[in-house]
């Protein structure tokens, strides 16, 4: 048996994940991810399970993988890369990770926000640079911050923004009213709600066609002046180029990112070199916790499915899984 294995982090985290694969006796095969269509499709057609990132899984890919590839095991939660409707009609299972980077995505939103408003990349370059330049930042206490997405992430930034003693308004279709009780999260009806109520703006929403670039000209001005926008969810719920203009005409104060549009970005992306952006290179859920919780996750899946057993987490669970060792 043949595995394909593309996550990087996977890779490069030591950690029990690699021994539970290990232990398989499968020859597993490694590439350096994300891939695009064309070195994916390279490197597919003789693999018989297939443990992904973010790679571009397109129809033209999942018809050459076939019928060699047996399942398809994602890295992560998020599957927009992925041809889900290409996988159900191939009968390809796909597998998904959910619940095991929430904590770690929820801190690192906070590292951003707060490297925002403390002015953190200022500072530390000043220093760095043998100066002592000074900004004057800014509390979050009694700030609002309104969260889009109010799923296993979003409830874990919730959590985190009322230690900071901020104010919290959520907006999400499937509303937890037990979880916003407890945690004195307001309901917000709409997104326009958010948007006028808000001093941060946090994204946890998954990427659809009607969340792509959500965040554009157009609710730029429903948005209070200066609102700092945080994006630990997709870089393509932004409209680039809008953002780059609301972010110069100071409408929009700051954007604390950790995913772009493309990645990696090409040298000359404009969000890499406004002063007020803060980006990081998709390393939300990069913590070794996380990662090792991510991996285990996606090999136990993997050899689930692939011995004909129930896996832990399926996105197309419409398809059945069939043994394949």
């Amino acid at each position: 048996m043949k595995i394909l294995l593309t996550t990087t982090s996977f890779q490069d985290t030591p950690g029990t994940h690699h021994e539970l694969l290990k232990q398989t006796g499968w020859e597993i095969i490694t590439a350096r991810g994300p891939l695009n269509e064309a070195d994916t499709l390279a490197r597919v057609g003789e693999v018989d399970g297939y443990i992904c990132g973010d790679d571009a899984i397109t129809r033209r890919v999942l018809e050459k993988a076939r019928p060699k590839l047996k399942v398809l095991s994602k890295y992560g939660i998020g599957v927009d890369k992925i041809d889900v409707k290409s996988c159900t009609e191939f009968g390809i299972p796909l597998l998904f990770t959910p619940g095991v980077n929430h904590t770690t995505v929820a801190e690192h939103t906070f590292l951003l926000l707060l490297s925002l408003e403390k002015n953190l990349l200022f500072h530390t370059d000043s220093t760095r640079a043998n100066g002592w330049k000074r900004k004057t930042g800014h509390e979050l206490l009694e700030k609002t911050i309104g969260i889009i997405g109010l799923g296993r992430i979003g409830k874990e930034v919730a959590i985190r923004a009322k230690a900071f003693g901020m104010h919290v308004i959520g907006f999400d279709v499937y509303w937890d009213e037990k979880f916003a009780a407890q945690y004195g999260v307001q309901r917000a009806a709409n997104l326009d709600e958010i948007y006028a109520a808000s001093d941060y703006i946090s994204l946890h929403t998954n990427l659809t066609p009607e969340t792509r670039d959500m965040i554009s000209a157009k609710s730029f001005p429903k948005m209070k002046k200066g609102v700092l926008i945080l994006n630990c969810a997709r870089g393509e719920i932004v409209h680039t180029s809008d953002m780059v203009e609301a972010l110069k005409s100071g409408q929009v104060g700051g954007y604390g990112t950790d995913v772009l549009d493309s990645e990696p970005p090409a040298p000359d992306h404009p969000m890499l070199k406004l002063p007020n952006v803060v980006c990081t290179p998709h390393v939300g859920s990069r913590t070794y916790e996380s990662v090792v919780r991510q991996a285990t996750c996606a090999v136990k899946n993997l050899i689930l499915a692939m011995n004909g057993e129930k896996p832990i987490a399926q996105i197309n669970p419409e398809v059945p899984v069939k043994k394949a060792v």
